[in-house]
Parts: structure tokens; C-alpha cells; sequence
């Protein structure tokens, strides 16, 4: 059964991408039992973004199950024309990303797994730098934290901006 063909013309208000497949194998008295884990970015390209990572017996049912737990985590980012507000240093594990705005018309100049989440997010211009691990999933969340805290940072932003008229 193809994922793509009937089940993203149902949700087509979401991009689904899909990072990472592994192949999970485990020792058992009966012999081996293989799995698989999938790595998922959702995006509706105006600012809402989420990562899913699941596992299950066939790619399929791993892809499927990856999306729905990233369509119940989904975050707000804040963008500010086609770029990010700012500029920020974030770690998550072993990763360690740095991410800043873009001049309009630059693009997304940023590695592998920091591109997908930006461009699901729909920042259209940002400069990012893996610095740390090579580790899909933890350069995946590592992105995702550092927008969460650029959106903390604009609330704050907003906030005293509110407290002074």
C-alpha cells in the first residue's frame, strides 16, 4: 500500500517529509524480529511545525503512526517577513545547531535535517550550522527546540511591548 496516494489527499493542509528509516532488529528466542522507525517533519509552511518519531512492523504503519504523533505536537513558530526574528545558539544532546536570519532572497542555507524543518515551518531565508552530532534525530530536535525558544523569545518581546502602552 502506497502512504502518499490516499492518505495526504485527505490532510492536505500539512506537508509531511520524511526524514529518516531505520531498520530496528532485535534478538528473541525465536530468531530475529524487524522493525522499523520512522522520523517524520509536519509543517503547514505558515509557521506551524512538528517532528514525529514511531516505530512499528512495516514502514507504513511506522510513517503513518510518525505523523499523527507529530500532528498532536505541533508548535508556533514565529516569522518575521521570510526569515527568522532572531538569532540563537541551541543544544539538544549531543547536537548543537546555531540558526540566524537571512537576508530576503538568500534562502535556506542549513544542513540536511535543519533544511527539512525550516522549510516545513516555511521560513523561506535562514543560515543554520550543524555543529555537533551527525545524528538525524537529534539535529531534528535540536532545530525544533531552538525555534521554540525564538518563539518564547518574541513572546517576551511582544509582552513588554504590550506593558508599555
Amino acid at each position: 500500500m502506497d502512504y502518499r496516494g490516499g492518505y495526504q489527499g485527505a490532510q492536505k493542509e500539512f506537508s509531511e517529509t520524511v526524514v529518516e528509516i531505520k531498520r530496528i532488529s532485535k534478538k528473541t528466542k525465536g530468531g530475529n524480529t524487524i522493525r522499523f522507525s520512522a522520523l517524520v517533519v509536519v509543517g503547514d509552511k505558515k509557521g506551524k511545525v512538528a517532528v514525529g518519531l514511531s516505530k512499528a512492523p512495516d514502514v507504513a504503519s511506522a510513517i503513518h503512526k510518525a505523523i499523527d504523533q507529530a500532528k498532536r505536537r505541533m508548535i508556533k513558530v514565529p516569522i518575521k517577513g521570510t526569515t527568522l526574528p532572531y538569532s540563537v545558539n541551541e543544544k539538544f544532546s549531543a547536537a548543537k545547531i546555531l540558526l540566524r536570519p537571512a537576508p530576503k532572497g538568500s534562502g535556506i542555507i542549513a544542513g540536511g535535517p535543519m533544511r527539512v524543518v525550516l522549510d516545513a515551518a516555511g521560513v523561506r531565508d535562514a543560515v543554520g550550522k550543524i555543529l555537533g552530532t551527525k545524528n538525524k534525530a537529534s539535529n531534528v530536535y535540536a532545530t525544533l527546540k531552538a525555534l521554540k525558544t525564538i518563539a518564547k523569545m518574541d513572546d517576551k518581546k511582544s509582552s513588554m511591548k504590550g506593558g508599555k502602552k
